[in-house]
């Protein structure tokens, strides 16, 4: 590799952003070098620039270590592996230079207690997450997507990526494989017999790019009726598209009225499953409200720190036998799945071929975030290369 450098998007505070240029890293043995071909804009992403900085408050709370490249939804190929030249992706599959690969997210420790007693692995104690904990200070920099190339450390994992499948659909697995939390709703009850059933009304409240992958997975589970609720009219018609049979606009609706629509749908008795994305606190006690006793709402949303809500104990848990489940992120084993079920569903939902809305150049980093803001988009990506 004759480059001797690599430009990167860097965040140096909340709202601040440096095109710099690093060294071109050669990958130490247990390394990779990933040429970027798109990065997507997550909500994390857009709070932590809003300054909301704190993640996984409540269990170890973390703040952003400054600068940051930021990124972890990234799609790229193969560019230098150290050591021997030989690298396998997360099932098993030899990876050469030139294959493309979705990166995981996170890196664990393996030796806290919730690695070592089958934990989900968002839980570890020491969890190392590119583009938000894995500082641009330290050599050899390049620990976030939004950069011409990125660093994958020891203890990673890749995912080859099928060539039929299209980077632009590739570049949701991350954010697929956090649906995961849909299929583990399939294994808890409150009521024997019950869990995530065939037919059941699912209630999206956010359709965003990670609602409307709850709402995709939904479907693929055999959900039946499907509700996404969301303040833009954009991503309402983008969720229809892609598998949601009913949409309801919060800014022309109260919380009684999609109340009373919901209970239309089920002759009374409320959704079956709530899944709350819209990833502010308000969207929980209407989330319970929503559900039918005994129903399942799935906290996926909240992932940064944006403050406190009140919920009333008697009415939303006890009497209704309410069941709660937290989705802190994605797993390994659920990459796979994520993007064979994408290329499967592509073809029955043509416009998942759309879910990009908007690509962006390093140097317009600022507005991409300003844009994955604003209403009318869906996916918004960092192109490094345009």
């Amino acid at each position: 590799m004759t480059r001797r450098s690599v430009r990167a998007a860097t965040l140096t505070a909340p709202r601040r952003y440096e095109v710099r240029e690093y060294p071109w890293p050669a990958p130490a043995p247990g390394c990779v070098v990933v040429k970027v071909e798109l990065s997507g804009i997550c909500g994390t992403d857009k709070h932590t620039y809003l300054g909301y900085t704190t993640q996984y408050a409540g269990t170890v709370p973390r703040e952003i270590p400054f600068p940051i490249i930021q990124g972890h939804e990234t799609v790229g190929t193969v560019a230098a592996i150290g050591g021997d030249g030989r690298y396998s992706d997360f099932e098993g599959t030899p990876l050469r230079e030139g294959d493309r690969v979705v990166v995981g997210a996170n890196v664990v420790c393996g030796r806290c207690y919730y690695c070592t007693h089958d934990f989900p692995y968002f839980l570890c104690e020491n969890m190392t997450d590119y583009g938000n904990n894995m500082t641009a200070a330290i050599p050899p920099h390049l620990f976030g997507g939004w950069a011409e190339h990125m660093y994958i450390v020891p203890g990673s994992f890749l995912l080859r990526v099928p060539d039929e499948l299209p980077s632009e659909i590739a570049v949701l697995t991350e954010v697929m494989a956090v649906t995961v939390g849909l299929d583990r709703a399939k294994q808890i009850s409150a009521v024997p017999s019950e869990p995530f059933l065939f037919d059941d009304t699912v209630v999206v409240l956010g359709a965003g790019p990670l609602g409307v992958c709850f709402a995709m997975k939904a479907r693929m589970l055999g959900a039946g009726t499907i509700v996404a609720i969301d303040l833009s009219e954009y991503r309402l018609a983008m969720a229809k598209r892609l598998g949601v049979d009913h949409t309801l606009n919060a800014q022309h609706s109260s919380v009684a009225d999609r109340i009373a629509f919901v209970r239309d749908l089920t002759h009374g008795r409320g959704a079956d499953v709530v899944v709350e994305c819209a990833g502010v606190p308000q969207a929980v006690p209407e989330g319970l409200d929503l559900l039918r006793p005994g129903g399942l709402l799935v906290e996926a949303g909240n992932f940064s720190d944006l403050g406190d809500v009140s919920i009333n104990p008697h009415r939303h848990l006890c009497s209704k036998n309410i069941r709660i489940f937290g989705v802190g992120g994605e797993e390994p084993v659920s990459y796979g799945p994520s993007v064979r079920q994408m290329l499967r569903y592509v073809r029955h939902y043509p416009a998942l071929r759309e879910f990009v809305s908007h690509r962006y150049r390093l140097d317009d980093v600022e507005a991409a975030v300003e844009r994955s803001i604003a209403p009318d988009s869906m996916k918004v990506v960092i192109d490094p290369w345009l």
